[in-house]
């Protein structure tokens, strides 16, 4: 008997522009439709108007369309050709506002000045008024009457219902009077009674309550794209073509050919296609877009660079080491991506409030109308009351709050460098109180320098250099690389080396211009029988107690100097830790290095305490230690030994240049080398937290208080429209301040 198994499906990916939303119960039912197909798994996000779905390799974009549709809205493949679908809707947003905008103007104009002026009345002019408003609120007003009629049939409702409701009651209670003849007696505007029959000013109503509102509509959609065209600004920088050589020749192929491996051409102007290391040539790179450090960095041979950089002067060949969806920029835009995707507990709530809110504002406008009737007050006061609840109730502000802050907020992070993968990092970021440091490549640079010289007596710099570089450019050490580099830049061409050989764990030997030189630690000197001047002696303990390498060098067996080499603190590590004990956090330097070097590193850049010679299986054990008595902890490393202890921290902050597992570990990934990134991120988190926080308590506070003034009659319904516009226009706008944050500039 044979049984057969069949793979499962593949899973693909798949971005979608969604278009139509008006508030998070939107995307809430697309989401929901999109995941009742099997093998679907979708996320949808208001703010940015797109759909993430995970499906299975059978299930077809044309299906997926179709679900959409089904819901009510519109779909298209992210980075299709067809137009995007999000302009399009910004542009009819336009039209109808201009329409209306200048229909409502005579409508007011004409309305109120004769239902308040009886003698310019002419026969006929509630019916002028009626035509006027007319197309306002059958056309201008169209978007807000399918969406509510798409709720209907869903059996459901949304801000939209509320919106459409109060238009088509103020613009069908208008109709009736001026069909029927209107009030026998006028009604209280506010500072007297109006005359018989001015019932039409409730077309006014109708009509500038539509502006009004289109008017909120269409800049919120456009602020929306504001926010997310940050993201979209990283996808423009990736390369579409690239230079590859192949079989001696450039070839012109496109991006997506490119693989691991491959050596590619950059030449002045263009833009790196990948992630990579530099194989030949020499010039400057510009990586401001993607780090935000003005400066271009100069580059060559060994050099790693990154896609989208652009080359500034030289032709560059590069061996190609992370391509596609590994390249720092394609991890950028995911990781941005992400983090808006993702909902906060804060937008869980609110999505749960929108759900219950709309029918319990239509329950109360239900009952300020049969309050005011049983009460004895005329019928057209009670109408007013109740579209008042209606109009001013549209909870757009509170559906906005959260997508809007997080959108600016990240984008922004990803202008200076900073990726918040979501908004748990930002909830997370209000508790730190103590940031720990990792040593090697996040504090100091990662790579060994050559710091100082010190001859002996009969000897100069330059000698003890061009002897030491002779010998050190045929090993693979990364102290001999430190040397080598100081030589090369010191000395105008290094002699050739005969008879080298490499002595593992002690230094090297050769034999320079007929000079045997050995060059290596105390130890050799030490096997070798060779003693050190007392000078020198000096030199290497000093340089030890400073946590540095002495590199001793003898010629012909006496000993010619010393070398100091070490791996040296970022420039910025010091402005860094004062900015964090500014913010008011505490600071800790953990390392595995010996004690003397971390202790000097500690003192150099300030840091509050230093924590060293911890195994890399107890840097998670010191993080939770911190924790268990009090702390809330920062992490930031960049290592594979440092990923544990990120997972661990309450916030985990990831050096870019580090390893994967550092990556996936950390919630904030810190692009530019530059360490004053870490306060930086720190402030941006908090700032978007605090925004976040502002625009969640006006919302809530903004309908808690106007209902009640609605209810009772006290606004009417023309300023609820405008202060309900108003309120979602000031949610967007407060967001988008975070477009003005600044960062520490770089040194």
């Amino acid at each position: 008997m044979t049984t057969t198994t069949s793979a499962a499906p593949a899973v693909r990916t798949v971005e979608l522009n969604v278009t139509g939303m008006t508030c998070a119960a939107c995307s809430a039912r697309v989401e929901r439709a999109l995941n009742k197909i099997e093998g679907v798994r979708a996320s949808v996000n208001y703010a940015t108007e797109r759909a993430t779905v995970h499906a299975a390799g059978d299930v077809g974009d044309d299906v997926l369309f179709e679900r959409v549709r089904k819901a009510g809205y519109r779909a298209q493949l992210r980075g299709a050709d067809s137009p995007d679908l999000t302009t399009v809707r910004v542009r009819d947003l336009r039209r109808r506002l201009i329409v209306a905008a200048v229909l409502a103007v005579p409508v007011g104009d004409v309305s109120i000045t004769l239902a308040l002026v009886p003698s310019l009345r002419f026969p006929g002019w509630q019916l002028l008024c009626l035509a006027l408003a007319a197309p306002v609120v059958c056309w201008a007003a169209l978007p807000f009457h399918r969406a509510a009629l798409r709720n209907l049939r869903h059996r459901s409702s949304s801000m939209d219902t509320l919106v459409s409701l109060g238009v088509l009651a103020s613009f069908a209670w208008s109709a009736w009077a001026t069909l029927t003849g209107g009030t026998e007696s006028g009604y209280w505007v506010g500072f007297g009674a109006t005359a018989p029959g001015a019932d039409a000013v409730y077309l006014d109503v109708a009509a500038g309550v539509t502006t009004f509102l289109l008017a909120g509509r269409y800049f919120e959609s456009r602020s929306r794209r504001s926010a997310a065209g940050l993201l979209e600004a990283l996808d423009a920088l990736a390369v579409k073509e690239v230079r590859v050589l192949r079989e001696g020749a450039e070839r012109l192929v496109p991006v997506g050919e490119l693989t691991v491996g491959d050596r590619f051409v950059v030449r002045p102007g263009e833009a790196l296609a990948a992630d990579g290391i530099v194989e030949s040539g020499q010039s400057t790179v510009d990586m401001s877009a993607l780090t935000g450090e003005p400066v271009p960095v100069e580059c060559s041979a060994g050099d790693r660079v990154i896609g989208a950089a652009v080359n500034r002067e030289g032709r560059l060949v590069v061996r190609a080491s992370a391509v596609g969806a590994h390249t720092q920029l394609a991890q950028m835009t995911a990781l941005a991506e992400r983090a808006q995707a993702r909902k906060a507990s804060v937008q869980r709530l609110v999505d749960r409030i929108c759900a219950v809110f709309v029918p319990a504002v239509l329950v109360l406008a239900a009952l300020t109308f049969g309050c005011w009737c049983w009460t004895g007050q005329p019928v057209r006061d009670a109408v007013g009351a109740a579209i008042s609840v209606l109009i001013i109730a549209c909870p757009c502000a509170l559906g906005l709050a959260t997508p809007t802050a997080l959108a600016a907020g990240v984008g922004r992070g990803a202008q200076l460098g900073i990726l918040i993968k979501g908004p748990d990092a930002l909830e997370a970021s209000r508790r730190v109180d103590t940031v720990v440091l990792d040593k090697t490549g996040t504090v100091t640079t990662g790579r060994m320098t050559l710091t100082a010289g010190h001859p002996v007596a009969g000897r100069t710099a330059g000698e003890l250099l061009w002897f030491a570089g002779a010998v050190e450019a045929g090993s693979e050490h990364a102290i001999a690389a430190a040397v080598v580099t100081a030589a090369t830049a010191e000395v105008a061409g290094l002699p050739e080396v005969t008879g080298f050989e490499a002595l593992p764990g002690l230094g090297a030997q050769g034999t320079v211009d007929g000079h045997r030189v050995l060059v290596g630690s105390l130890r050799l000197f030490a096997d070798r029988g060779i003693g050190l001047p007392e000078e020198s002696a000096d030199r290497v303990a000093a340089a030890q107690a400073q946590g540095a390498v002495p590199v001793v060098v003898a010629v012909d067996d006496v000993p010619a100097g010393v070398l100091v080499v070490r791996d040296v603190v970022k420039p910025s590590a010091r402005r860094a830790v004062t900015a964090l004990r500014e913010l008011g956090l505490r600071t800790v330097l953990l390392t595995g290095d010996h004690r003397s070097a971390a202790e000097a590193a500690g003192a150099e850049i300030g840091t509050d305490e230093v924590l060293a010679e911890v195994l890399p299986a107890e840097k998670a054990e010191v993080v939770d230690r911190l924790r268990a008595g009090g702390a809330r902890v920062a992490m930031v490393g960049d290592g594979i030994n440092d990923g544990p202890a990120l997972a661990a921290a309450d916030l985990g902050m990831a050096m870019a240049h580090g390893s994967d597992i550092a990556l996936r570990s950390a919630e904030v990934v810190l692009v530019r080398e530059d360490l004053s990134v870490v306060p930086d991120a720190i402030r941006l988190a908090n700032r978007t937290l605090g925004v976040l926080r502002g625009n969640l308590a006006w919302a809530f506070g903004y309908n808690v208080a106007a209902l009640p003034l609605a209810a009772l009659g006290l606004l009417n319904p023309l300023i609820a429209g405008a202060a309900m516009s108003l309120s979602s226009v000031l949610v967007v706008s407060n967001s988008l301040r975070l477009r003005s944050f600044r960062g520490q500039a770089p040194d």
